[in-house]
């Protein structure tokens, strides 16, 4: 069976081919994959829900020598609160993938992609742990101001599909383990898996999570206040996301230049020294939110590349449980097994229905 894999992101769309292997119950990507760039999609700017039908058959005719698919998967964007899994894409959640809730972001995209390619192939469609994954406990929730309550805001594909295999390496399954999540690269996020379920999570972006590479990290409250004084909400908001971190502090967010520069370099050796502090106490915070000590501790994201700084982290943290690497992001494997889970009977895919217009992701 073979399962074709989209993945619309800022600077283009990702491809691959995925061949399900049933002796393994598992999707292996292969090794025939595609990166159609903003330039050679004829794009200015990060695709939009207008951009969908020539994306579609720009897809179609770059994967017309590949394989027949049994299936299409695409990246899950903003949908509404749902919980962790492989959602079938109907005409219903496409349309609201393009119309809901901050749909202009390109993860959106990765549901209609898919729904459209797969109607020319005559095979169905599907979407794996969507970004707006929300199954935080209750007291995650709580912020201690009524009415003010946190949603889980985290890198879902990659951090699932790392824990998962966290928990393989320790000789388990997911259902059966509690494993924290890192996910260190331009954004941070660190997740708690308890039992397969994201119990709680530091966020990301400029709601939370360790400093990355363009991320703040945690930030003074009075501080943030007058920030926004200063510059007003929007600004600020970019700052934080997209303009902090490595780049603000070292003047980079390369990580190749960091790594060269750290032996020498008193701003890249600060800089780093916050980081590795910033994540082991962020770790250790998701740590406490378990109901018991986790198997396993998983560090992944680009930064994970950086041995230097993965080994300080695992030195402090490796009483705790044992620390897997396993860098860069694997979302193409993720959305690949996520749909030969479903194509080889191991899991069935979640009807997905409208949330309320005004509950937000």
């Amino acid at each position: 069976m073979i399962a074709h894999v989209i993945n619309p992101g800022t600077s283009g769309v990702k491809l691959a081919c995925a061949v399900i292997d049933p002796s393994a119950n598992a999707a292996l990507p292969g090794q025939l994959r595609v990166t159609l760039t903003r330039d050679e999609l004829g794009l200015t700017a990060p695709p939009t829900a207008q951009d969908v039908p020539e994306l579609a058959r720009r897809i179609v005719e770059c994967t017309r020598e590949w394989a027949a698919p049994d299936a299409i998967v695409g990246r899950g964007g903003l949908i509404g609160k749902v919980s962790a899994g492989i959602y079938a894409v109907t005409p219903e959640l496409a349309a609201y993938a393009v119309d809901g809730e901050r749909a202009q972001l390109p993860g959106n995209l990765g549901g209609p992609l898919a729904l459209a390619v797969a109607q020319v192939h005559g095979v169905p469609a599907y979407i794996v742990d969507p970004q707006s994954v929300d199954e935080l406990l209750p007291e995650a929730r709580e912020t201690g101001l009524r009415g003010v309550r946190r949603a889980a805001q985290f890198h879902a594909l990659n951090a699932r599909v790392v824990a998962r295999r966290a928990a393989h390496e320790i000789g388990k399954r997911l259902p059966e383990s509690r494993v924290v999540v890192a996910h260190l690269g331009a954004t941070t996020s660190v997740t708690a898996f308890e039992h397969g379920r994201a119990i709680d999570t530091t966020g990301t972006g400029p709601d939370g999570g360790p400093m990355g590479a363009l991320q703040s990290g945690p930030m003074p409250t009075r501080r943030l206040v007058a920030l926004a004084r200063e510059h007003g909400d929007d600004r600020v908001l970019q700052i934080l996301a997209a303009e902090s971190g490595f780049l603000s502090l070292a003047g980079s967010a390369n990580l190749k230049d960091l790594e060269a520069r750290a032996p020498s370099d008193p701003e890249v050796q600060a800089a780093a020294a916050a980081f590795v502090h910033q994540v082991c106490k962020a770790i250790g915070e998701q740590t406490g939110a378990l109901g018991g000590r986790p198997d396993a501790i998983a560090i992944t994201g680009g930064i994970a590349r950086w041995d230097d700084l993965v080994d300080r982290i695992e030195r402090r943290l490796a009483w705790i449980a044992p620390v897997l690497v396993i860098p860069g992001e694997l979302e193409l494997e993720a959305l690949a097994e996520g749909a030969g889970r479903v194509l080889l009977g191991l899991e069935g895919a979640i009807e997905w229905t409208a949330p309320p217009r005004n509950a937000g992701t």
